[in-house]
C-alpha cells in the first residue's frame, strides 16, 4: 500500500498525512475482529481511519468512536471518514487514550479494537509522529489493556494485532486485568515462514481459547483461499 491512497470496495483510504501508512495488519484486524449489530465500538489509535471504516461497513448500525493523539492522523481520518458513505456512524476524536479512558464512563463499549504501536528497541526516527505510531513508549501494552478493561462491557470483546513475540506478554497483562484470551490467530506470510503476527481477542469471561493459523500466501505466491475469504468484502481484487 505504498500509494498515497488505496481503494477498497466501499471506501477509499488516503494516507499521505499519516505517520504510518495503511497496511495488511489493519486489514487483518478489521476483517477478523468480532463486532455485533447495534454495538458501540472504540478504535484506539485509528491512524487513517481504516479499521473504523471497515467496521462501519461490516455493521452499518454500529456507532464507532475513532481516537488518535496525533493531529495529522486525526486530519487524515476525518478526511477519509467524511468522504465515505459511513460518515454518520463514525466520530473521529483527537484524544490521548489514557485521558480518554479516565474521562469515559466505565463499560461503555461492546467492542474495542486496536492496531497498537509495538516496536520497543528499534531505533527512533527523527519524525516524532512516526515514533508515536510505531513505538510502545507512546502507549505501553499495560496502559492500553488497563484502559480497555475499564471501558469494555461485560459481554464485550477487546481485539488487537501484535507481533507473535509480544503475544505472551499481552496475554499475561490482560489476564491480570480480568481479560481472558478467547480467540487467537497467528499469521504467517506463507506455509514456509514462521508466523510474525498474532490476532488476539479477549473477553471478561474465561472460556477455552479458539486457536488457528492463517497463511496469507500459498507456496506459489498467490493469495491463500483463507486470506481471500477473510478479506473479500474489502479488497477489490477478491
Amino acid at each position: 500500500m505504498g500509494a498515497q491512497f488505496f481503494k477498497f470496495k466501499k471506501f477509499t483510504i488516503h494516507h499521505d498525512l499519516c505517520a504510518m501508512k495503511a497496511g495488511t495488519d489493519a486489514v487483518l484486524l478489521g476483517s477478523w475482529c468480532t463486532v455485533c449489530s447495534h454495538s458501540r465500538i472504540l478504535d484506539i489509535g485509528t491512524g487513517s481511519g481504516i479499521i473504523a471504516l471497515m467496521l462501519a461497513q461490516r455493521e452499518e448500525n454500529s456507532i464507532i468512536t475513532a481516537i488518535d493523539n496525533d493531529i495529522n492522523a486525526i486530519k487524515q481520518a476525518f478526511i477519509n471518514v467524511n468522504n465515505s458513505i459511513f460518515k454518520e456512524n463514525i466520530e473521529v476524536q483527537e484524544a490521548d487514550f489514557r485521558t480518554f479512558a479516565q474521562e469515559t464512563e466505565n463499560e461503555s463499549y461492546d467492542s474495542i479494537v486496536s492496531n497498537p504501536p509495538y516496536f520497543e528497541e528499534e531505533a527512533f526516527s527523527p519524525d516524532k509522529s512516526r515514533n508515536a505510531a510505531r513505538h510502545t513508549s507512546s502507549l505501553p501494552f499495560a496502559e492500553l489493556i488497563h484502559g480497555s478493561a475499564t471501558l469494555l462491557k461485560h459481554q464485550g470483546t477487546f481485539s488487537l494485532i501484535v507481533p507473535c513475540t509480544a503475544a505472551r506478554t499481552v496475554i499475561v497483562l490482560a489476564a491480570a486485568e480480568g481479560l481472558y484470551l478467547s480467540r487467537r490467530t497467528d499469521v504467517s506470510d506463507s506455509i514456509k515462514k514462521t508466523p510474525v503476527r498474532s490476532l488476539l481477542e479477549f473477553r471478561k469471561t474465561n472460556s477455552p481459547t479458539a486457536q488457528s493459523l492463517l497463511y496469507i500466501h500459498n507456496n506459489g505466491g498467490t493469495y491463500s483461499d483463507e486470506f481471500k475469504e477473510l478479506t473479500k468484502d474489502f479488497y477489490l481484487n477478491f
